[in-house]
């Protein structure tokens, strides 16, 4: 593990020299993905480090336990030694998870797509509750939301929402957020306080660059129209609204957020590119087709992965068995534990799969 580990803190020092060179900045996208990596490297190298001056702690309360002739300091020494052994035994744990095989595309940004399933308004209702949820958890880790098409209700909910998450490890992280939903509680709508169980879907997708997706002109139909808000009333007096559909697959991709045609565009081309990434890597890896179609599911009340019951406070986990009773503050954006908890299983699968299989799980 540790000439792994120096060969990683040697690749940092060759980022490091890299990102001062003037011409690297002027390659957006060869800049960007030197930062990703070397803020993902600065976090092993860091926890290295403290690993390494607590050994150096750890040898010289060892030497005093062993050396020392004052019981009292021996007392102490020992004390300061099983505290400097169980830190020593947490930072190795970390470092493991650390150097864990990782999926090819953890340090994309994301393209989330959350859609009213089983249970009408009220489901439109929680889409909006999860995206409000999605939205204060990426406060809280510094990522950047921005919506790239949505289909509202009268009511505030939403039928469909499309967005974009861009930060640190951002796929990884939210990828395990796509399946179904499952929603316990009394409406709003509710006269006589009833729960209802609704359903919503969520599918997360790495966001492709351009150049690793490439979508001819000839393979696609761009058309134009006026926005439409909820009841289908006019909300734009201009052609700014795009669709584009890809011939091949038939793929289609509506934008209507912006006001600006050539924005709409720019936005519906990054969602066709990822899911036609998606798509194109599903037929590739039959595996993860399977996976993606069981946590994706048809928002049917039936399938969940995850359970929220306002009437208890408490929001389930089914994947990994975990129960929290703050489903108030999850819906907050407190959901790091539901979240990390979903890393660090399939880190831990990852690990006692073979190696290079997992290594080389998604790539294209």
């Amino acid at each position: 593990m540790v000439e792994k580990l120096e060969s990683i803190a040697a690749r940092l020092r060759e980022l490091d020299e890299a990102v001062s060179d003037p011409a690297l900045a002027r390659d957006g996208a060869r800049y960007r993905e030197t930062m990703r990596e070397r803020s993902r490297l600065a976090v092993i190298v860091e926890v290295y480090e403290t690993w390494r001056t607590l050994l150096e702690d750890l040898e010289g309360a060892r030497s005093i336990v062993r050396d020392e002739t004052d019981p009292e300091m021996r007392e102490l020494a020992r004390s300061e030694q099983k505290g400097l052994e169980e830190r020593k035994e947490a930072l190795e744990a970390r470092l493991g998870g650390l150097l864990a095989p990782r999926d090819p595309l953890a340090d994309k940004p994301a393209i989330m797509e959350i859609r009213a399933g089983t249970g009408g308004e009220e489901a439109a209702l929680f889409a909006a509750d999860l995206f409000r949820m999605y939205s204060r958890h990426a406060d809280r880790r510094g990522w950047k939301i921005e919506v790239m098409e949505a289909s509202g209700t009268e009511l505030g909910g939403f039928r469909e929402i499309v967005f974009s998450v861009t930060g640190e490890a951002v796929y990884e992280h939210l990828r395990w957020e796509s399946g179904v939903h499952r929603v316990q509680r009394v409406p709003a709508t509710e006269g006589s306080g009833r729960i209802h169980t609704s359903a919503v879907t969520v599918a997360v997708l790495p966001e492709m660059e351009e150049t690793e997706v490439e979508v001819r002109e000839q393979d696609i139909r761009v058309d134009v129209m006026r926005s439409s808000g909820p009841g289908g009333q006019s909300v734009n007096t201009t052609d700014s609204a795009v669709r584009i559909t890809h011939l091949p697959t038939g793929l289609v991709v509506h934008c209507q957020d912006e006001k600006s045609q050539i924005k709409n565009r720019s936005k519906a081309m990054r969602i066709l590119r990822a899911r036609l990434f998606e798509l194109e890597d599903a037929k590739r890896q039959a595996e993860r087709a399977a996976e993606r179609k069981s946590m994706v599911g048809s928002g049917d009340r039936s399938e969940r992965i995850r359970t929220y019951n306002f009437p208890q406070n408490r929001v389930t986990d089914h994947r990994i068995d975990l129960t929290l009773y703050k489903l108030d503050l999850a819906m907050e954006g407190d959901i790091g534990e539901l979240v990390d908890g979903l890393v660090r299983a399939a880190r831990e699968e990852l690990m006692r799969a073979d190696p290079s299989q997992a290594a080389g799980r998604t790539a294209t």
